[in-house]
């Protein structure tokens, strides 16, 4: 083999894949490395590889312009490194710090047991697993998928602590049915881009994703009540939220606790808030602002600076403080008890940071593009077709987003082909139950979900990372099917 052939070889998007696999998969399992220093390690292996023309080709690929392309594979591997850990940090730096707090000033306060206690009261602690489901499901419509995983796993430790089982049904019930929005129902970023590349009516997109997604979640409801039977998980200590402390604070008398409102205030201000700044981004046109009165363009603009996600969540992580001081009655030292969060939130933010370099460095080889070049000239039936496109992407970079993009670019031609005997929301909806295989630890998501909840990377990978699997295969039956009986043409 000449060296050209070599290099070629040791450069292709498919070797570097198995190669930073291999890293990252073995360091953790076999050698007990910790996942921050595997991840990193992996990003470094696979930046080193990588070919300067792969990276000017990713870049040209994504719209820069040739000097910028150049630019980007001039720079240091740990330059490019950094500079995919900080826009990860910057993603996620904020939410997961101000999550961290919120999660234990419930926690502490009383307010996650006073909301634990109103919804089993109401439902019945049988039907508590199927509460989180449904409504992890539709706040993942307005609002990202980490923030529900955020807000609502403090909740499934207090349900935990107070029924003293079935941990890891909440767990997978809160993930199966935030993953799910995320990819099917606009406004998350994924379809709304999806539905522009394909030509798709945004209400149509709304109503059917919301369909799949709920047959969709049943099938992983199943899936995760059968996995809780054969690896039941107990609740863990963590930092933020020690066993003994939850305990406690479940044992309390009623009159110890907040009133139901003020324990809710601190989750209800952040999801109002960024789900009314996302119905005014998507429903108000920029050019009729002008025309609003000067009160109502206040309104917008309050909503628009306390809608971002970040600020959001900063206001509830002060409400929840303000909740727990309420509570305590006393003027308490924070101090201490913000530093305890944060050095949760901390090793959680490093962890996911890593998840993400190693996955930019992944999206540099051209993995993407290589897949689009091997499936654009593949003929066979379309919508699985259009799924295993977006499941090869995602599994291959572990970006749900980044695999629907790919997909619907691969494909946006095909959408529009007027000799297409269904409609292209059947296409659209493959893509988004391609995207949610498989994810694995060059997901960010992935390492957010295992250190929120403190399950390990192998119950993740034999208990979540198969439930999307299910869930997206059992929407690609369905999605054939209604294909073939309502063509919608």
């Amino acid at each position: 083999m000449t060296l050209t052939a070599l290099s070629s070889f040791f450069g292709d998007p498919i070797f570097l894949l198995l190669v930073g696999v291999v890293i990252v998969v073995g360091g953790i399992i076999a050698f007990k490395l910790n996942p921050f220093l595997a991840l990193l390690i992996a990003a470094f292996a696979v930046a080193l590889l990588t070919p300067s023309s792969s990276i000017i080709q990713f870049a040209l690929n994504k719209g820069s312009t040739q000097a910028a392309a150049e630019a980007l594979a001039a720079r240091s591997i740990g330059e490019r490194i950094a500079t995919e850990f900080g826009n990860t940090c910057a993603k996620i730096g904020i939410l997961i710090a101000m999550a961290a707090i919120i999660g234990k000033s419930m926690l502490e306060s009383g307010a996650a047991e006073r909301i634990v206690r109103s919804m089993l009261n109401t439902l019945g602690i049988d039907k508590a697993p199927i509460a989180f489901l449904v409504s992890s499901f539709f706040l993942g419509i307005p609002v990202f998928f980490d923030i529900v995983i955020f807000l609502m796993i403090p909740l499934a430790k207090a349900v935990t602590m107070r029924t003293g089982k079935d941990y890891l049904l909440l767990v997978l019930a809160i993930t199966g049915g935030a993953a799910m929005a995320n990819s099917f129902v606009p406004p998350a970023p994924g379809p709304l881009f999806l539905i522009g590349e394909m030509n798709i009516p945004i209400g149509m997109m709304m109503a059917g994703g919301t369909l799949l997604g709920l047959v969709t979640i049943t099938a992983g409801y199943f899936f995760a009540v059968s996995v809780n039977k054969k690896w039941p998980v107990e609740l863990r200590d963590s930092l933020d939220a020690r066993l003994e402390d939850i305990r406690k604070l479940s044992n309390r008398d009623d009159s110890e606790l907040p009133p139901l409102w003020m324990a809710l205030l601190p989750v209800v201000f952040p999801l109002v808030m960024i789900c009314a700044d996302n119905i005014i981004d998507n429903l108000t046109a920029k050019d009729t602002l002008a025309h609003l009165s000067g009160f109502e363009q206040f309104c917008i603009s309050v909503i628009e600076t306390f809608g971002d996600k970040n600020i959001a969540l900063i206001i509830g992580g002060i409400i929840a403080l303000l909740v727990l001081l309420y509570q305590k009655r006393e003027n308490k030292d924070m101090s201490s008890f913000v530093q305890a969060a944060l050095m949760s939130g901390g090793g959680i933010i490093l962890i996911t940071a890593a998840g993400g370099a190693f996955g930019g460095m992944l999206q540099q080889t051209g993995i993407s593009y290589k897949i689009g070049e091997m499936t654009k000239d593949y003929q066979m039936a379309l919508i699985p077709l259009a799924f295993l496109i977006s499941a090869v992407v995602r599994t291959a970079q572990g970006s749900a987003t980044v695999a629907l993009i790919t997909a619907s670019g691969i494909l946006s031609g095909l959408a529009t082909n007027a000799n297409l005997e269904y409609h292209p929301i059947y296409l659209g909806l493959a893509i988004g139950c391609g995207s949610k295989l498989v994810p694995w630890m060059n997901d960010a998501g992935f390492w957010i979900i295992i250190k929120i909840s403190n399950l390990t990377e192998k119950e993740a990978l034999r208990t979540f990372s198969p439930m999307l699997v299910v869930m997206g295969t059992v929407g690609l039956v369905v999605l054939m099917i209604a294909a073939k009986l309502f063509p919608l043409i």
